[in-house]
């Protein structure tokens, strides 16, 4: 059975060549990517466009390029990833009052828009609890937006320092045959934070900030025997603390302090997973009030579109292996 071709024109305004071509992306790529993610045609006459294919997916096009087209107003060459990241919001937002299901960081270099239901959800457990779990596979967002709330808070002065905090070498910390000082020997397994901070505040700003103690790095061993008030406070890779180093964290969380704690339970370097600090957590702890975890699913990766079929693929494999034992 065929499905019915639909048709839909649309004219941008107001015109303005250079961000028509922010839009369209050097030789068109970004009108390539949409109609190869939503299956539609694009043909474009200056400013106006003709969409045709199967009806949902011509109004999703549609959307997406006048909502892009407004974004040329503050970032004049939009890249590949705002179209995906764009599409990927739609397809799993709810039907329903979509302008409801929306959650902005604002921050003073940039506003960072949550993507689908479960990015939602956890920044708003963020914003409510004081201890935060996000748990799920690679490029789901959840340590980004960890460090993009972070950042909000640092800025509205509602705490006076970051402290970033890593179990380093598969938990056992063994720093020392490393060169350099203490944050030069953390740097590698910090990156993922950093490049999170240098995008939200500036390469300069965040050296300002490390400098002056007001973000902190540190490994988790370093935790012990603080108690750390008015403070955003990210673990991140957490599944690969042990028992006793997760407990030593949780306990270090003072006044007017907030705690999130990110992990992947599928990418364990401990050598018994029943050691890990972070599937301990999440039994022990679920039922505590003021706690709030975040489960992320495959379906919420955010990045190019082959890491989300990469991870199901994993996913669909371990879950094979199991049933066949």
């Amino acid at each position: 059975m065929e499905t019915t071709r639909y048709s839909q024109t649309l004219t941008l305004s107001p015109e303005d060549n250079k961000r028509l071509l922010g839009l369209c992306g050097r030789c068109d790529e970004h009108l390539h990517l949409i109609e190869n993610r939503l299956s539609v045609d694009i043909k474009q006459r200056g400013y106006t466009f003709s969409i045709s294919g199967e009806v949902t997916a011509v109004k999703q096009a549609v959307k997406t390029l006048t909502d892009l087209y407004d974004e040329t107003e503050t970032v004049r060459m939009l890249a590949p990833k705002h179209v995906h990241l764009h599409i990927k919001s739609l397809q799993t937002q709810p039907d329903k009052d979509k302008a409801s299901h929306r959650m902005d960081i604002h921050l003073r270099r940039s506003n960072i828009v949550a993507r689908g239901e479960n990015q939602i959800h956890y920044i708003r457990n963020i914003q409510q609890h004081d201890i935060n779990f996000g748990i799920g596979p690679a490029g789901t967002g959840k340590t980004y937006l960890a460090v993009a709330c972070a950042v909000q808070a640092l800025e509205a002065e509602r705490v006076s320092r970051i402290i970033l905090v890593r179990p380093i070498v598969e938990a056992g910390e063994k720093l020392g045959f490393l060169p350099g000082d203490l944050a030069q020997k953390v740097h590698p397994y910090l990156r993922p934070l950093y490049d999170a901070l240098y995008e939200m505040l500036g390469i300069d700003k965040v050296a300002h900030l490390i400098e002056h103690d007001i973000i902190e790095l540190a490994p988790l061993a370093y935790m012990r025997g603080r108690s750390l008030n008015d403070s955003f406070i990210i673990l991140d890779e957490g599944q690969n603390t042990t028992i006793e180093q997760m407990k030593m964290f949780l306990t270090r969380i003072g006044f007017n302090s907030k705690a999130v704690i990110t992990g992947d339970t599928t990418q364990i370097d401990l050598n018994n997973r029943k050691d890990s600090g972070l599937v301990h957590a999440l039994d022990v702890l679920k039922e505590i009030e003021g706690i709030s975890i975040t489960q992320f699913q495959a379906s919420d990766v955010v990045r190019h579109p082959l890491v989300q079929s990469i991870v199901q693929a994993y996913e669909q494999h371990l879950n094979k292996n199991s049933s066949s034992k």
